[in-house]
């Protein structure tokens, strides 16, 4: 698969639009209950916007397009994604709605432990549709990214995901990670979660999914299924976890093993993956190295504290990514590997 998408050189035409609601996330400043936890830091959490930071911050041209309370946090979102070298002047501010926020607890997301409080319910994300978004805007990208959260916020968010995931001629690459966030779906009255997200992921070129919400969601058992389940789009990714990746390009199926990675955080992994998938695939790489590249740009995402980490420079990286099989196989990546310094490669191999 080739970015077919415009190429202009016009200012308005970026590398990636990514279309969602980013949030305003307070993080606990020690370990514990919600209900013990003295004090929050603040940073900024959203898959789409998340996606188009990395991309930016790897040098590739990245808008995000959302809606924002009139507020002071929606004040910090704009601000926040912006400092990444992100465009967001086709943000669009709500007078009468709240920017969403939420909270969690320290602890890994895995965990029975871990907690998380939504404050999204009404939120000026939710009232994202085809008639108050800027759709020229939306579609300006080489590459639309989209993912499974927005349909699940109200039913005009399904509505403008429908529009743009309608096969039609000129548009953009648009690419879908599933995202199934089962919490989000549990009082939707406007469809029924599995379902609407297999029918978006059937209208996109581009799909990531984890086989766990595969089976979750579908009762898919392996990327074959998956596979099976979704023929129509060009390239479907399926995320085997620590296995490593399965990409599917027509008939063709390519798997590249995960890495070795001492885990700092396990926040952020998914979209960094997208982000390194999407910029492989910008710069036409062959679908091996794309999902090489995710992999790297997950290791960069989970050995850093931050739910948002500095991918790899693009050097580095692409030496990583050349190493033969039994090499790459014996990568080992902890914190600060993405800083290792040319033809250091060594360094961040195991014995």
């Amino acid at each position: 698969m080739t970015v077919d998408g415009p190429r202009s050189t016009a200012p308005d035409v970026v590398d990636v639009v990514a279309l969602g609601e980013s949030m305003v996330t307070f993080l606990p400043s020690r370990p514990g209950r919600l209900a013990d936890v003295p004090s929050f830091d603040r940073a900024i959490g959203g898959a789409e916007s998340n996606v188009a930071c990395v991309l930016a911050a790897a040098g590739h041209s990245a808008r995000w397009v959302g809606r924002v309370g009139a507020d002071g946090f929606g004040d910090h979102l704009v601000e926040a994604i912006g400092a990444y070298g992100v465009d967001v002047r086709a943000v669009r501010r709500d007078p009468a709605r709240p920017t969403g926020v939420y909270f969690r607890t320290a602890g890994d997301r895995a965990t029975d432990a871990h907690e998380v409080a939504y404050y999204r319910a009404g939120s000026a994300a939710s009232a994202m549709s085809v008639d108050t978004m800027d759709l020229d805007a939306i579609r300006s990208g080489r590459v639309l990214h989209l993912s499974g959260i927005t349909p699940a916020l109200s039913a005009d968010c399904l509505g403008l995901t429908r529009e743009l995931t309608a096969r039609s001629p000129g548009r953009p690459l648009v690419s879908f990670d599933v995202n199934h966030r089962p919490g989000l779906w549990r009082d939707a009255r406007h469809g029924h979660g599995p379902e609407v997200l297999l029918e978006l992921a059937r209208g996109a070129d581009l799909v990531f999914v984890g086989d766990d919400e595969a089976r979750d969601a579908w009762g898919l058992d392996g990327p074959e299924a998956v596979r099976a389940a979704l023929p129509e789009p060009e390239l479907l990714v399926v995320k085997q976890g620590a296995s490593g990746a399965t990409a599917f390009h027509g008939t063709d199926a390519t798997s590249v093993p995960a890495l070795h990675v001492d885990v700092v955080a396990a926040v952020g992994a998914g979209d960094a993956f997208a982000a390194g998938f999407l910029s492989a695939t910008l710069r036409e790489k062959p679908v091996r190295e794309r999902l090489r590249h995710g992999h790297l740009w997950a290791a960069a995402a989970l050995t850093a504290p931050a739910d948002l980490a500095a991918p790899p420079a693009r050097g580095h990286a692409d030496r990583l990514v050349a190493l033969d099989d039994a090499a790459w196989g014996r990568l080992r990546l902890g914190p600060g590997w993405t800083h290792a310094a040319e033809g250091a490669e060594e360094e961040v191999r195991t014995p």
